[in-house]
């Protein structure tokens, strides 16, 4: 019998014969459904789990023993429950139902026993379990076959049901694979770019967003990394989250908006954590000695609610849907008033809450949970927050026609500018702001902390640095804080001149607020050099944080190549370079502003799309797909004189435009839109 044949092409002998194949399955179980439950209680979790097997499945039970009650009954509130590890498309050879067992004694996930020797169909009673499946395929040449590994949590019949939907698998799977990619492609497709840098393209297109997906819906609510299990959004984190994917699905993040409001108190402040159980117009208060009790929170932060003023402004610009300033919701304790209202209460909570120098005063955090500046101690970068907080609020006063309130805030403006000016510009930096006992932080004379990158960068985001102020201090961000892998958020670290708020010393020198490389902050980064038409200096912060730009560094990085992590370790540290919390973290929503309003200059106002990229020279050509207010736009960007930022001309379907500006009343279904820089 002939069992091959010489392939002339490659110069090789090829052997064609049957051959068997053993293909293995597995998946742990968690022993109880609260992982807090399941990581410290193990005189209790551990002994209340099973496993069995069912023909085509290992099955896990969870309070088995209560099987023998009718299933509307409990014990202590517990019911059996039952997860399943099934294969459908090929009889089962073996199992296991015991991690310890398959694993090995002193081996790991690359090389288990249980696949290296083969199992020997063992289940758990009181260990913890595992479900793992094999089965023997033999394939002719040129033969394929697809099973399916099937994971959930469901009773016998429905995981019956669902594993007989997967016998004839390879039709069954390409069918779902092929939906799951529909779906995807759907929440992605708002927005798609083609420039000369795959890694920004990668990112921009399809991980940055994935990422920017799972924090808008996960917050930093459930992490084994992050802290653990909350019991509730944390207000500041989730208001930015929003952010992120306002482009992409804006009536999905309008929910998510409007769920926040309704945790914003009457006197205007937000609750530092909105539970789970949030119940608006009931909800006690930081005011209340019960909230303080159930969530931890014992005073009010600085930012909460100045976050609504861009996440607010980015809905009603990327939609025009300005109809939702008027919609009436509830606030978190009692009342309700509008959208407007509410960010009326906002501004009214920071003005209520001024330390002695007249500033926004710190209060238990602001931004910076290492930065406890207390009532008496006063923010800079809230500061600038409630500058632009001002700038904002005027812009939507002035649409809605609203005269007085619009001169009020003029006023206001120009008092907050003078004040920050003169009390926090310090040559060629912005303080950090002041402690309670009335001393400067963040001053170029002091010994530790005397630089501190997010004044800087909001300085520009909240338009208040003038140009000269602007160049420069972004320029000492450069010389003094920027590295290979991000701008570090301050320098030096502090070590033996931390004040007594300043918490950061309790960490090592170069991790996390200790001048660790904050990966938030460097999405503000972006989006201020780019406001400043600094097309290279955006880009090269970009790239010194983007995972897709550093995967020939993954042994430094030590991160999934593909999504951000909250911190990377400063050069104060021996690991300089090393990643940490990845997934949930805010950086996903500002590196997505970053690059989009910033790099791609895709900046929305009330009456329609600005259009002013600031981009490497490099760059002489790229296109954007962007859906806008119900229309779609074809934008192509041509760049031949290589510069990083400027307007040139504009045309609209084939009429020029005077300004890089698209008014919305101009645009059709499907627009072509030409762009010369």
């Amino acid at each position: 019998m002939k069992y091959g044949y010489f392939d002339d092409k490659n110069r090789e002998y090829v052997i064609e014969r049957p051959r068997s194949l053993t293909l293995t399955g597995y998946a742990e179980f968690t022993n109880h459904s609260n992982y807090e439950q399941d990581q410290v209680n193990l005189q209790y979790s551990l002994f209340i789990g099973r496993t069995l097997f069912a023909g085509n499945r290992v099955v896990q039970q969870v309070h088995g023993n209560l099987d023998a009650l009718p299933p509307e009954e409990q014990v202590d509130g517990k019911i059996v429950t039952e997860r399943f590890f099934g294969l459908s498309g090929a009889p089962v050879a073996a199992y296991c139902g015991d991690k310890a067992s398959f694993l090995g004694g002193y081996r790991s996930y690359g090389n288990p026993i249980g696949v290296e020797r083969g199992m020997e169909n063992e289940l758990s009673y009181n260990e913890n379990a595992c479900g793992a499946l094999s089965c023997v395929l033999t394939l002719e040449p040129g033969e394929s076959r697809t099973v399916a590994f099937l994971l959930g949590e469901k009773y016998a019949e429905e995981a019956e049901a669902l594993l007989s939907q997967y016998e004839n698998s390879a039709e069954t799977v390409a069918q779902e694979l092929s939906a799951l990619k529909e779906d995807w492609e759907g929440r992605l497709s708002a927005l798609q770019v083609q420039t000369p840098d795959p890694a920004f393209n990668s990112m921009l297109n399809t991980w940055n967003a994935y990422n920017c997906y799972m924090t808008f819906i996960w917050s930093r609510a459930a992490s084994f990394i992050y802290c653990g299990l909350r019991n509730g959004y944390g207000y500041r984190d989730t208001v930015q989250d929003i952010q992120g994917v306002i482009h992409l699905v804006p009536e999905m993040a309008a929910e998510k908006l409007r769920f926040m409001l309704t945790a914003q108190v009457d006197n205007g402040g937000g609750l530092p954590l909105v539970k789970f159980t949030h119940n608006p117009g009931h909800e006690d208060t930081p005011d209340d000695a019960s909230y303080v009790q159930e969530t931890g929170h014992p005073a009010y932060r600085a930012d909460d609610a100045l976050w609504l003023f861009p996440t607010v402004y980015k809905y009603l610009t990327e939609t025009g849907n300005t109809a939702f300033l008027d919609e009436v919701l509830p606030f978190a304790n009692h009342g309700e008033a509008s959208v407007y209202e509410h960010l009326k209460r906002a501004i009214q909570f920071s003005l209520d809450h001024l330390g002695p120098h007249g500033l926004p005063a710190g209060l238990y955090a602001d931004w910076n949970d290492c930065l406890r500046l207390g009532v008496q101690g006063e923010s800079s970068f809230v500061a600038m927050q409630f500058y632009y907080a001002l700038v904002i609020q005027k812009r939507l006063a002035d649409w809605k026609g609203d005269a007085d309130y619009s001169a009020a805030l003029s006023a206001q403006t120009e008092t907050y500018s003078r004040r920050i000016q003169q009390l926090c510009w310090d040559g060629d930096r912005f303080i950090r702001g002041f402690t309670e006992k009335g001393e400067r932080i963040g001053a170029a004379a002091d010994p530790e902390a005397n630089l501190w990158l997010n004044p800087q960068s909001w300085s520009v985001i909240s338009t208040l640095a003038d140009h000269a102020q602007a160049e420069r201090s972004m320029e000492q961000v450069h010389a003094r804080l920027n590295t290979p892998y991000g701008a570090e958020l301050m320098d030096p670290p502090y070590h033996a001149h931390a004040f007594d708020g300043a918490l950061a010393v309790i960490y090592n020198p170069g991790v996390k607020e200790n001048a660790g490389i904050f990966s938030q902050s460097q999405g503000w980064l972006i989006l201020a050099e780019a406001l400043l038409g600094h097309g290279e200096r955006a880009f090269e912060y970009f790239l010194e944080n983007a995972p897709a730009a550093q995967n020939d560094r993954a042994e430094v990085r030590v991160l999934e190549p593909y999504c951000y992590g909250q911190f990377t370790e400063g050069r104060n540290s021996p690991h300089f370079g090393r990643s940490h919390v990845h997934w949930l973290t805010g950086t996903a929503s500002t590196v997505m502003v970053g690059c989009v309003e910033g790099i791609l200059g895709l900046r929305p106002d009330l009456g329609g799309l600005r259009l002013e990229p600031a981009v490497p020279g490099s760059w002489k050509e790229f296109t954007m797909d962007k859906c806008f207010r119900g229309k779609k736009l074809h934008i192509r960007v041509e760049n031949p004189e290589g510069r990083q930022s400027g307007f040139h001309g504009l045309w609209l379907n084939g009429e020029a435009l005077s300004a890089p500006y698209l008014p919305s009343e101009l645009l059709k279904e499907e627009n072509e839109v030409l762009l010369r820089m």
